[in-house]
């Protein structure tokens, strides 16, 4: 701030210093006039200028100091009181701009809550001819034809869950409910909801459970796990997927374990990002790059660590690493 200060006040400094070397420059040549006593005058004058310019410093910067350190958080009560006109100016503009910014900020918070809820009433309506496509699926006589559906079927629901809980995310510690979880019924659900694809496909399930129940929300839980065995599937072909926990060093891991066509070392570091697709299979429209990114969103809350380790054209497993108990105790007071 001193020499941003010394920048601005720089043409008034030299000024004074110019006037004082004037001054003595024509004592020097002007014989009638005593030189001692300029240099007197010259000292003081220059002693009272810098005394000046410390009180100015202190005074003019005040208020700038306040705006630099401004976490530009719309809270404008945290300025200093503007003192100069130029000064009352900038204060009049910034809360200006603070109270225009306010009320943009909410009627956009408003507009993306009334969307939001749109959203929510508009999946929660086409939830009920999905059901009943289902049922009429069901009473299909040609197996081949009534695969096709129920796969079909089973992609729109999946996309339909993910859009549901995407907008679900941002509030999701507000719907957390910690409790002992069995891993088995979680599990053994998400994979009968998944049932005709994985036999469209031949692919099974080889289900191991060394831990039986961990410390977390069921419902969110059942998502996590939703995206992750429906990306398993996905990507393998008439195989079986692995599933096993066990404990180590304190913490529950579920491991979930395909051997489909692997992920390339190059994508892994991005494949929690939204949106990413596989670079190796770029032109896979059925991907929206939102199932793991999604995973990997409503797993921090719940405190579970997401792994992945892949090798191409040979598996991938996925594992989620569960925290301890007391890792909880802020929501759920145990």
């Amino acid at each position: 701030m001193i020499k941003k200060y010394w920048i601005e006040r720089k043409s008034w400094i030299l000024l004074v210093l110019f006037l004082e070397a004037l001054t003595l420059v024509i004592a020097y040549l002007d014989s009638a006039i005593p030189v001692l006593p300029i240099l007197y005058i010259v000292f003081l004058s220059l002693l009272i200028f810098i005394l000046f310019l410390f009180y100015r410093y202190q005074k003019e910067t005040k208020f700038f100091k306040s705006l630099q350190e401004w976490d530009n958080d719309l809270d404008v009560t945290r300025l200093a009181d503007a003192e100069s006109p130029f000064e009352k100016i900038i204060e009049t503009s910034v809360v200006n701009q603070t109270e225009l910014l306010k009320r943009e900020s909410s009627y956009n918070q408003m507009t993306l809550e009334q969307e939001k809820d749109d959203l929510l009433a508009w999946i929660h309506e086409v939830k009920t001819p999905l059901t009943a496509m289902s049922l009429m699926i069901d009473r299909l006589e040609d197996e081949k034809l009534k695969a096709s559906l129920t796969y079909e079927w089973l992609r729109i629901h999946l996309l339909l869950d993910q859009q549901l809980h995407q907008k679900r995310i941002p509030f999701m510690e507000n719907d957390l409910y910690i409790e002992k979880t069995d891993l088995k019924a979680v599990i053994f659900k998400e994979i009968k909801a998944l049932k005709s694809w994985c036999m469209q496909k031949g692919i099974g399930f080889e289900v191991n459970l060394e831990v039986a129940e961990v410390l977390t929300d069921a419902k969110w839980l059942a998502f996590i796990l939703r995206q992750l065995l429906s990306n398993a599937v996905k990507y393998s072909e008439a195989s079986d997927i692995f599933i096993k926990s066990y404990g180590k060093d304190g913490h529950t891991i579920l491991e979930i374990k395909d051997a489909g066509r692997g992920i390339d070392p190059k994508d892994l570091p991005r494949i929690f990002e939204k949106g990413f697709t596989s670079t190796t299979a770029h032109q896979d429209r059925a991907s929206t790059g939102m199932g793991l990114y999604l995973a990997q969103k409503a797993a921090e809350p719940l405190r579970i660590h997401l792994n992945v380790e892949s090798t191409l054209g040979k598996g991938t497993t996925f594992s989620l690493t569960f925290p301890k108990k007391n890792e909880f105790d802020h929501i759920t007071g145990m």
